[in-house]
Formats: C-alpha cells, sequence, structure tokens
C-alpha cells in the first residue's frame, strides 16, 4: 500500500513538473520577442545619454558634422580645457560658479526637505481648525505658472534685503507645494495608534517625528530631494532676478552666457558641449542611485 501511494504522489508530482514545463515552453516565444522589444527601446532611449557624453568629446571638426553622429571618431578633452579657459582672464572662474551651484543645491535640497516634513506632518497628524483649508490652499497653489509670481517673488526677495546672497537662491524655492503633498500621502499612512503608543511611553512630540514619522515616509524624502535637486541645480531664475554680483551666480547662468555673447553659431560651440554634460551628470547619478524611491513614492501618493 505504501509503495502505491509512493508511486502516486510521484506520477502526481511528475503531471505537476510537466504542466510546468509545458506552460514555460509555451511563455518561451513570447518572452523572448518582449526581451528583444524591450532591449531595444532601452537603446533607443539611451541614445540621448550617449551623445551628450560623446558630444562633450567631440572636436571641432566632429561637432558640426551633418547629420550629426552620436559616436566620436577622434575623442578629445580639449572642450573642458577651453571651458576652463573661458574665465581665466575674468574675475570670476568657472569654478566660482560650480561652487555657488553646489552650494545652493544642498541647501536648498536640505531645506525643502525640512520644511515640507514639518508642513505635512500637522497637516495630516493634528486636525487643527482649519487645516482643510489650508491644504486646500497649497494645492491651489499647483495650479499658478510660476510667472504669476514672479514679481511678487522679486518684492518679497528685494524687501528682505536678501538679493545678492544666497538667501536670495534659497528662500523663493522653500514653498514647494508638490513636495509638501507627496510626504502628507506618505504620513497618512502612518497608524495613528503607533504615534499614540509612542507618547504614551513619553516620548515627545518632536521626538515622534523624527523617529517614527521620518524614517517611515523616507521614500517620499529621497523623491522631494531628487526633484528639489534636478530643479535648483538646473535654476537660472535666480541668478538672473536677484544676483547682480557675478560671483554670487550659478553654473546654469554661466552656461547660457557661453554662446550668448558670440559673433556666430560656432564659437565656443566645444565648451558649451563640455559644460552641459557637467550639469547634466549630477542629475543623472542622483536619479540613478534613487529611482527605486521614486516609484514606490508614486505608486502610494495616488498620483497616476
Amino acid at each position: 500500500m505504501a509503495d502505491i501511494a509512493g508511486n502516486k504522489i510521484t506520477r502526481f508530482l511528475a503531471s505537476v513538473r510537466n504542466k510546468r514545463r509545458n506552460r514555460l515552453e509555451k511563455k518561451d516565444a513570447f518572452q523572448k520577442m518582449l526581451y528583444v522589444l524591450l532591449t531595444l527601446l532601452s537603446v533607443f532611449m539611451l541614445i540621448p545619454l550617449v551623445f551628450i557624453f560623446t558630444n562633450s568629446l567631440k572636436p571641432y571638426q566632429e561637432l558640426f558634422i551633418v547629420p550629426p553622429r552620436i559616436y566620436v571618431e577622434d575623442p578629445s578633452l580639449h572642450n573642458f580645457k577651453e571651458l576652463f579657459l573661458l574665465s581665466s582672464n575674468s574675475a570670476v572662474p568657472v569654478t566660482r560658479y560650480l561652487f555657488n551651484s553646489a552650494a545652493v543645491t544642498l541647501l536648498t535640497v536640505a531645506g525643502v526637505v525640512i520644511v515640507s516634513a514639518l508642513c505635512a506632518y500637522p497637516l495630516s497628524k493634528h486636525k487643527f481648525p482649519g487645516h482643510k483649508v489650508l491644504f486646500a490652499a497649497i494645492l491651489l497653489t499647483l495650479m499658478f505658472a510660476p510667472e504669476t509670481v514672479g514679481i511678487p517673488r522679486y518684492l518679497v526677495v528685494s524687501k528682505l534685503g536678501i538679493m545678492n546672497t544666497y538667501f536670495g537662491h534659497l528662500l523663493p524655492a522653500l514653498a514647494a507645494p508638490v513636495s509638501v503633498f507627496l510626504m502628507k500621502q506618505f504620513v497618512d499612512q502612518v497608524p495613528n495608534e503607533l504615534l499614540e503608543a509612542a507618547k504614551m511611553d513619553g516620548a515627545r512630540e518632536f521626538t515622534v517625528f523624527l523617529k517614527i514619522v521620518i524614517p517611515t515616509i523616507m521614500p517620499a524624502v529621497a523623491t522631494v530631494a531628487i526633484l528639489t535637486f534636478q530643479s535648483a541645480w538646473g535654476n537660472v531664475e535666480t541668478s538672473r532676478l536677484f544676483m547682480q554680483d557675478e560671483s554670487m551666480k550659478t553654473f546654469p547662468f554661466f552656461l547660457g552666457t557661453i554662446t550668448s555673447g558670440a559673433a556666430n553659431s560656432v564659437a565656443r560651440q566645444g565648451a558649451a558641449a563640455a559644460a552641459a554634460l557637467i550639469l547634466f551628470l549630477p542629475n543623472f547619478l542622483f536619479f540613478l542611485f534613487y529611482q527605486r524611491k521614486v516609484i514606490a513614492t508614486m505608486a502610494h501618493s495616488g498620483i497616476k
């Protein structure tokens, strides 16, 4: 009897394996076709990225070939040398613009994350009078184009006396309704019972916020950091409107002036290509490291 039962079990397991094998064999052709199509699509989407890298290494005789080539035949670092030699005789070197961009970007990322988290937490977990109206007003600001608040923003910065300072770069970016919305959506998912238990154990409000809320909403924090980094690193508005001192302007503004004063469309294009790569690379690397956090945040924030 035991042998018969054992044989039945063996035949059953073998039939299950055969069914699984047949299912896999049926899907193999489709999966291979899908992999090929996705690979081709990935290669196609990588073309602009490759072009940015190769374009910065092209000598002038390759920069203006028509139609343009994705690859580079004679790679050279001459464009980068030209970029740093452009301002060698001026009062403000390229490194000063790069330092300003790095400092402003780091300060802006830290400031937006802190302010947005401190705003999202009470809106979500402290039902004070008017919290719904306040949140609705924050969402309402998403409807306004940046140009509509340009003049009020300039007046505020001017009246505060922070023109030609790092605060002039930082302050206009702190009001970030998208960041507040993303963080609030995540804070809403933190169980109220968990926060109440921590308070019953003697944890203060700031301790609850710092030790429980912030670790829980880290995907949203990472997403806000990425979005803020991309916006701040490529921002030229504050340099153009609030900074009259050349030493306080950022690298994206300098990139815009490389060819603007040239006598023709050929001069300084090599330096512009090198500057475009320097401007693009930090954004690319920053997003590459935290892309999973962005996907997790969008999946939980209600954005489709």
